[in-house]
């Protein structure tokens, strides 16, 4: 279906309920990945989708779904089985879908749970035990489940992975296969994500028959609405730069990302020391505590959110102004998800990067990734040369992110030249004769 700036999602045949949910919702045309996946998914087709962040890609699987399992055989209301389901990276991105599939079909009778860690499980248990038909998890609670045998897929007749990248990325990959391994053959997959090497889609295609590939704009590109630049400052200056930034009165909701737990414990340290107000969020925090960090963050109770990548992807905050990269991004791949944060729904925003000097060569890579060299910005009477502060008493000295050295050695051992292996003085006479 060709894309029509003005086309009504009355065009794709949803449900009347999904409609007006979609309607209440104020939603009123689809944008472009929407248009392309919706009939596909409609049709039955297997489908990988790349489109860039903040473009609409939960709607697009999750309202053809909710329209396919409102035409399909009607199931017992008491304990209705598992039809579908949707594996998410983190908890707080399954939670987001989960509440996206009620707001669309809060006049469907169809009921979802969401299966994540961080919370008791018996509650999760009892919940599926009630019936679900719509399945919203994270691999290793659905792991858990699985291996006691708390999960029914027989029925299932859709799997979905959202951020697909990193689920098949070598980490989650060995879960993911033994969770396909569980599922019927015959089934629709898709796969969605903002970010999609060559490799990663031929490993996708070994769990898809014939995907239809959507791509809107380029796969390894930051959407358009982020203005993007970087300040090159020592990194023991990073607390200081950061602090005159966020004062200024444009930086209203700040998301900022650190690489590592403890760098994020400490910025935020420095930040409340400096009457901001700001909570923190990472994967040592209780569920509690970064469900409610993200909600103040949402809620304007805050006004700066540090965290790690765990919320780098897919979660959907309205009214991000600035996303900043206090720690820079090992993967170029991160870097696109991060800043993918604000400038969504075609609003604008901005993506600031500090990159000390030691970091330099991740910026190039970057910039390799994405085709463009970013905007270098200097701030007015900052000091940029200011001496290391001394360490306070009892302060320990951050850990090394070994994910930074890995890098770094791939990339000084793909420059060098391959070295030849010596020859044996017999094979050398051999060659010459």
């Amino acid at each position: 279906m060709a894309y029509a700036p003005r086309m009504p999602f009355s065009i794709f045949g949803l449900e009347a309920e999904i409609l007006r949910a979609i309607q209440q919702a104020g939603y009123v045309r689809p944008t472009q990945v929407q248009a392309a996946c919706i009939p596909k998914v409609l049709q039955g087709h297997d489908v990988i989708a790349i489109a860039q962040t903040g473009t609409g890609k939960t709607a697009a699987f999750v309202l053809p779904l909710l329209h396919r399992l409102s035409q399909g055989k009607r199931q017992n209301p008491s304990r209705p089985m598992i039809k579908a389901l949707i594996l998410a990276p983190t908890r707080e991105l399954a939670v987001q879908i989960m509440d996206n599939i009620r707001a669309y079909g809060q006049y469907l009778p169809i009921r979802v749970a969401a299966i994540h860690g961080g919370v008791d499980e018996d509650a999760q248990i009892k919940a599926l035990r009630k019936g679900v038909q719509i399945v919203v998890a994270t691999p290793g609670r659905l792991l858990d489940l699985l291996g006691r045998q708390q999960l029914d897929f027989s029925l299932l007749e859709m799997l979905i992975l959202d951020e697909a990248d990193r689920m098949l990325h070598m980490g989650f990959l060995p879960d993911i296969e033994t969770i396909i391994g569980t599922l019927p053959k015959r089934r629709q997959t898709l796969m969605f994500s903002a970010t999609l090497s060559k490799e990663v889609e031929s490993l996708a295609r070994r769990f898809q028959y014939q995907p239809k590939i959507v791509q809107i704009g380029k796969r390894s590109n930051p959407a358009d609405t982020v203005v993007q630049c970087v300040y090159e400052v020592p990194a023991h200056l990073k607390n200081a730069l950061l602090l005159e930034l966020i004062r200024q009165p444009k930086f209203q909701r700040v998301l900022v990302f650190c690489r590592m737990k403890d760098g994020a414990d400490r910025l935020t340290n420095f930040l409340k020391v400096a009457q901001m107000k700001v909570a923190k969020l990472h994967s040592s925090r209780s569920q509690d505590q970064r469900l409610q960090a993200l909600q103040d963050f949402k809620d304007g109770k805050i006004q700066v959110l540090v965290a790690t990548d765990i919320v780098a992807r897919g979660i959907d905050i309205e009214g991000v102004t600035h996303v900043v990269n206090y720690d820079f991004p090992v993967n170029p791949e991160d870097y696109v998800h991060r800043i993918g944060r604000t400038g969504r729904a075609e609003a604008q925003g901005d993506a600031i990067s500090f990159v000390p000097r030691q970091d330099l060569n991740l910026l190039d890579r970057l910039e390799l990734f994405i085709g463009r060299r970013l905007a270098r910005k200097r701030l007015r009477e900052f000091n940029y040369h200011a001496p290391v502060p001394p360490p306070m008493p009892g302060e320990k000295p951050p850990r090394r992110d070994w994910r930074k050295r890995t890098r770094d050695m791939e990339a000084r051992q793909a420059a060098q030249p391959a070295k030849r292996a010596p020859q044996r003085p017999g094979n050398e006479r051999r060659e010459k004769s």
